[in-house]
């Protein structure tokens, strides 16, 4: 029997486990959007809780990673990066992506919202703004279709803090220490994975019975 096309098979139920601040993350989000062109995936992204107690005014990465050799680091990342063509800039701090993971599951919830996750990516990545403050995330909304309105009422009343509460929860319970995670089936691959890696994760997954 010929395997199907992936391009035109039921979506693939794809979970992807992920913070803001997270540069294999950015890379990975990369990576999706490439998987997506070519294959037919449902994706759905998970807040996770990478450093939950970073304060709102940020902290320094040399603080955060105390000992290790940053400008090695970056260099691998960086150039990472230059492979999938993200833009990048220098980044000094760490900020605390709580607030930011709320908003983009409220913005989940929306039409139109799957933008947001690319720009509040940016803001840090590229433009190494505070994505703890409301002002920096509503400009990111501004940058989208989303309703600045509404999005400013979910940031003042808190109003999806027990949905990332859960989200976090089910992070716990698959066991899930470390970011990106992806999970679709029963099956989950954890880490920043290469396009080629990744087709064969979704590859296996779709072989395997009631996959989708």
């Amino acid at each position: 029997m010929n395997k199907p096309d992936t391009n035109t098979a039921s979506p693939l139920r794809l979970q992807i486990f992920t913070d803001f601040v997270c540069p294999w993350c950015y890379l990975g989000n990369a990576v999706v959007t490439q998987l997506r062109a070519t294959n037919s995936l449902q994706v759905t992204r998970t807040p996770f809780p990478l450093h939950p107690s970073t304060p709102q005014e940020g902290m320094l990465l040399s603080e955060l990673l105390r000992g290790a050799n940053l400008d090695a680091i970056h260099a691998r990342l960086y150039g990472l990066m230059d492979e999938l063509s993200l833009p990048h800039g220098t980044r000094e701090r760490t900020y605390n992506s709580r607030l930011a993971q709320e908003l983009a599951m409220w913005a989940d919830t929306q039409a139109d919202g799957e933008p947001i996750h690319a720009v509040i990516y940016e803001a840090y990545f590229v433009h190494n703004l505070n994505i703890a403050e409301p002002a920096v995330l509503l400009n990111c909304i501004d940058q989208t279709s989303l309703d600045r309105k509404a999005a400013q009422q979910v940031l003042a009343e808190r109003s999806f803090s027990s949905a990332v509460d859960k989200a976090w929860q089910r992070a716990r319970e698959l066991k899930i220490t470390g970011v990106p995670a992806f999970v679709a089936g029963d099956y989950m691959v954890a880490g920043f994975r290469p396009l080629a890696e990744m087709q064969h994760f979704i590859d296996f997954v779709r072989d395997q019975p009631g996959s989708a």
